[in-house]
């Protein structure tokens, strides 16, 4: 009973996420801004091979490498092999990057990975297939649309988004925390259980890697830039390797939300200490001029 309710804690929580800090993004933003890196060839190829060359050679390679169990090591080839994840806006926000370069990067990864996922996965883990459809359902539906409505929102009338902008992006955060806490609690047998294996160590690897690769592939920006497009690599779309783990079955689904539940927790501490230094350095540049 107490496992149920924690479950759907856990997604309604998620799902409110998702959709009000899509929305308050939407908000606060404009196309223009959005799209403008987009714009820039540099950027683009940087992230692009860091997030669908790199990041899953270093997962596949990780594997290979490490002893590890089959369905431990097909989670960490699933996790490395999605981009675009609904957690970066946020985590740009708390690392105080900028948050149009983390929308258009998310949408931009979001939209290859529905391409990429269903010729990759399948060759480099046996057994797997991929719905590109069903993949581009959840997204269309949970990421772009609620983002869309708050484009359209911004654009029309200005007053009214600047007065709601606020008031969803604290509610994504607070939907956030519960998603979190409920899903800690509900799958804490399932993270117990896999102590002792390597998905912990294998995570690691793939979480540091792709963090080098995406601060690598910002070379020329500003630091703030670097920093988005570092978390832009490093948090994979983990509710896409869910839906391709979930025909796989075994313990691919129990592996892949533990993956699910460590990067972010990870990721969010690193990008709250980054956003704190950001505050902090101009303070003690003043404190020392």
């Amino acid at each position: 009973m107490l496992s149920e309710i924690l479950q759907a804690i856990t997604t309604v929580g998620m799902f409110v996420f998702i959709v009000a800090g899509m929305a308050a993004m939407g908000l606060g933003l404009t196309i223009d801004r959005i799209m403008a890196p987009l714009r820039d060839v540099r950027f683009l190829a940087g992230i692009l091979v860091a997030n669908f060359v790199v990041v899953p050679l270093v997962a596949i390679a990780t594997t290979r490498i490490l002893p590890m169990e089959p369905d431990a090591a097909t989670a960490i080839v699933l996790i490395g092999c999605v981009a675009g994840a609904p957690f970066l806006p946020k985590l740009a926000q708390l690392a105080k990057g900028d948050p149009g370069l983390a929308v258009g990067s998310m949408v931009l990864l979001m939209v290859i990975t529905i391409v990429y996922a269903p010729i990759v996965v399948p060759l480099a883990v046996e057994g797997a297939s991929v719905d590109p459809f069903e993949i581009a359902q959840s997204l269309v539906v949970l990421m772009l649309i609620p983002l869309g409505v708050g484009l359209f929102l911004r654009a029309r009338y200005p007053g009214l988004a600047d007065d709601w902008v606020g008031r969803t992006g604290q509610a994504s955060s607070v939907a956030l925390l519960l998603g979190i806490g409920a899903s800690l609690l509900a799958a804490w047998r399932d993270i117990l259980g896999a102590i002792g294996t390597s998905i912990f160590l294998a995570a690691a690897v793939v979480l540091v890697a792709a963090l080098a690769s995406g601060w690598l592939a910002g070379f020329g920006r500003p630091g703030g830039d670097r920093t988005v497009m570092a978390l832009a690599t490093a948090q994979r779309n983990i509710a896409a390797a869910i839906v391709i783990a979930v025909p796989i079955g075994g313990d691919t689904i129990v592996f892949t939300l533990v993956g699910a539940l460590v990067i972010p927790v990870a990721l969010i501490v690193l990008a709250g200490e980054l956003g704190r230094r950001v505050g902090v350095e101009p303070s003690a540049r003043a404190a020392t001029s």
